[in-house]
């Protein structure tokens, strides 16, 4: 069971809760999503592995048996082209859980005119490998679902 944990501090909701029908339908994988706290903070790794993608706005870490959980910093943030995000790692770098990979503000994603809520997938997975969801406030590094 792999246990995956909250990248951001926030509210955290079902995928469903998503605009983006790629993440809100789980045709990327199950997961749950974060409604991050309007706060300057550092999204961390939410498992330990390796840094397989750091975009400005999202990252891949994968495990030891290859399982890929994906963090995205909010919806069509790509268009942002890196402006707000800080990398703190670099791709193939081995990271512990809880280790700060960007640093961001949902506020200022917000005042783009784009939404700052977080998908974390389970990417590959079966909806029914996901369980124990946790709904509402969530601390970051809280556990936020399991990976059977």
């Amino acid at each position: 069971m792999l246990s995956v944990h909250a990248p951001v501090p926030g509210t955290a909701v079902g995928l469903s809760e998503v605009s983006d029908p790629v993440f809100g339908q789980g045709m990327v994988g199950p997961g749950a999503a974060i409604e991050p706290a309007r706060e300057p903070h550092e999204a961390i790794a939410p498992i330990s592995g390796t840094v397989v993608k750091l975009h400005a706005h999202a990252f891949v870490i994968a495990d030891e048996q290859g399982r890929g959980v994906l963090v995205h910093l909010g919806i069509d943030t790509v268009r942002l082209d890196g402006k707000g995000f800080e990398k703190l790692a670099e791709e193939g770098e081995q990271v512990a859980a809880g280790a700060p990979l960007i640093r961001w503000n949902p506020a200022d994603v917000q005042e783009e005119g784009y939404s700052p809520i977080v998908p974390v997938v389970a990417l590959d997975a079966d909806g029914d490998v996901i369980s124990r969801a946790v709904t509402g406030e969530v601390a970051k590094g809280e556990q936020l679902f399991q990976w059977a």
